[in-house]
């Protein structure tokens, strides 16, 4: 009998140590060693069909190889297919994570009741009753797809073997366990050998394989860090579990670009695509109000129309507050360090709150203009008139800097009934196109004295 050989694994990062220590040497955690079994039996779950061939790689010129597409075929979900690139392409593997309780069950199973192809949807944390419940609830029917409970990798291959699908989705990698690691499901060891399998299959057999992975309490992907290096395309499903608007962003994408985005609406009957993502990022109001404004930020190919609020009020305590939701705090202070500096704006004893309506998170410097404007706007009372849209950088010298994709940004202000732009006055914009109004400005005086004046 071989003898029993173990190792310590860092449950946080999935880091290796010849022995235990209080602190992971890697991502400096305490108490997050722990010893695993990695002694492997002979056998494995996956096993390649006995009459395929092993092919030997030989290398090639770059000019020599030749260029295979990717075979897709959509999801009918569009808005999953825009952020995978155009669909699922054979023999990927992705895998989803998110908060508990935020959709991603909801959205796989959705998907695995609209596609045509058969597919074959295990879950390892809900029974077969439970997840029929969910199927009626979002009001799904599909013949193809069969539902399976089961965590042990050897019987689901048994089942893949007899049911041959062409979607495998897994709810979740962190449920699996296979018989030849000898350790609990959702260790180091387990994730690594099951995700393993499962890539293996998918590659061997060109068929689609879905994951969906819990995350720790840091918000990244819990397991090791090595299963979002193994697999094709990370996802991250995203949101407050007290909105109803989920966001799905692209982590990793080895078919496509990052860039794209997909926004849903949680609803009682699932989660429906927001073909207008506008429509929930800016806020309904009878009567004009101070602090307002609208930016146009764009998210892969994709603009979007965003409200900028803020709120400017006299400080009560010694130290001015500065807090943002949605947007970075320090280019929050670099604002107001350059409205203070350069236009001579007295901020600096006033507490500023900035908030990105809808609950996102927007990176984009193109926003940089309305949150001067809704800062501007809320120090003096006076709002700014809601048929106008921002899109411009601003620089450290005061200087209202240009900014990529401008024509597309305006012919989507244009699309939704706003009147006036405003924009950097260095921006390359073929104005012929545009029946908006365009205002170009150079510094923050220039913008100030168009709202204000």
């Amino acid at each position: 009998m071989a003898k029993i050989k173990t190792t310590f694994f860092c449950q946080n990062c999935g880091a290796q140590h010849a022995q235990w220590v209080g602190q992971c040497g890697s991502c400096k955690e305490w108490n997050t060693i722990v010893e695993e079994v990695i002694q492997k039996e002979e056998k494995r779950s996956w096993k390649s069909p006995s009459n395929s061939q092993k092919r030997v790689a030989k290398p090639l010129r770059v000019e020599d190889i030749q260029l295979n597409p990717e075979e897709r075929f959509g999801t009918k979900n569009q808005e999953l297919d825009t952020v995978l690139g155009g669909g699922l392409v054979k023999g990927a593997v992705v895998l989803l994570g998110g908060e508990p309780g935020i959709g991603k069950s909801t959205l796989l199973l959705q998907i695995a009741l609209q596609i045509p192809q058969k597919v074959l949807y295990v879950s390892g944390e809900e029974s077969q009753s439970q997840i029929k419940m969910r199927a009626e609830r979002i009001e799904g029917k599909n013949p193809n797809c069969l539902i399976l409970t089961e965590t042990n990798t050897q019987q689901i291959f048994k089942n893949i073997e007899e049911v041959q699908p062409d979607v495998l989705v897994i709810d979740s990698i962190q449920t699996l366990h296979t018989d030849t690691i000898e350790a609990s499901p959702g260790s180091i060891s387990q994730i690594r050998e099951t995700s393993a399998e499962l890539i293996k299959f998918a590659k061997e057999t060109a068929t689609p394989v879905l994951l969906i992975g819990h995350i720790n309490k840091e918000g990244h992907i819990a397991g090791p860090k090595i299963l979002e290096h193994m697999v094709d395309v990370v996802l991250q499903f995203e949101g407050d579990r007290n909105h109803t608007y989920r966001i799905l962003r692209s982590q990793k994408n080895r078919f496509g670009s990052t860039a794209e985005l997909g926004i849903y609406e949680m609803l009682s009957d699932g989660l429906r695509e927001v073909s207008n993502p506008s429509e929930i990022l800016i806020s309904k109001k009878d009567a004009d109000l101070s602090g307002t404004a609208i930016a146009s930020t764009l998210e892969g190919i994709r603009p979007l129309m965003i409200e900028i609020q803020a709120l400017v009020s006299t400080a009560v305590y010694g130290t001015p507050q500065r807090t943002t939701t949605g947007y970075n705090l320090k280019r929050l202070h670099m604002i107001l360090a350059v409205l203070e500096k350069r236009a001579g704006f007295k901020l600096g004893a006033k507490d500023v709150f900035l908030n990105v309506t809808g609950g996102i998170h927007v990176d984009d410097p193109a926003i940089d203009l309305a949150v001067v404007a809704a800062i501007l706007s809320s120090n003096q009372d006076l709002a700014i008139n809601p048929d106008v849209c921002f899109a411009a950088e601003v620089g450290l010298a005061g200087e209202i800097r240009p900014v990529s994709k401008i024509d597309q940004r305006i012919t989507e202000a244009e699309k939704l009934g706003y009147k006036t732009f405003v924009t950097s006055k260095y921006n390359k914009i073929n104005s012929k196109n545009h029946s908006i109004k365009l205002i170009l400005v150079s510094k923050i005086e220039e913008a100030f004295a168009t709202l204000f004046a």
